[in-house]
């Protein structure tokens, strides 16, 4: 099973929950989930979900300024993204003890 598929289905839910922890900028977005385990996960889709959720008015965003280079565009949640992360948890948690399920019946068949 190719993993990139199933990632592209999670994504929102990775990034929204890395940003429940702590407001952050697009690579750091993208090491906090490669960090976590999500080895296979592009900067570009990473950067895609972040202005497609920020679109969507689950996010904030602002500009910090960096000794090291350009200026950071930091994200963070707002009660929407909070409420959507919380939804979307939910519908996650069900969905992966549904699998859980099937896949022990196949490996006790």
């Amino acid at each position: 099973m190719d993993s990139s598929q199933l990632l592209k289905g999670v994504l929102d839910l990775a990034v929204l929950a890395v940003l429940d922890g702590q407001d952050s900028y697009g690579y750091d977005v993208v090491r906090r989930l490669r960090e976590a385990g999500l080895d296979d996960v592009g900067d570009a889709s990473v950067y895609g979900t972040l202005r497609r959720l920020f679109k969507a008015g689950a996010l904030t965003s602002y500009v910090v300024a960096s000794d090291e280079g350009p200026h950071r565009k930091y994200y963070g949640l707002n009660d929407v993204g909070r409420s959507l992360l919380s939804d979307s948890a939910r519908t996650w948690t069900s969905f992966a003890s549904t699998m859980d399920g099937l896949l022990k019946e196949v490996g006790a068949g």
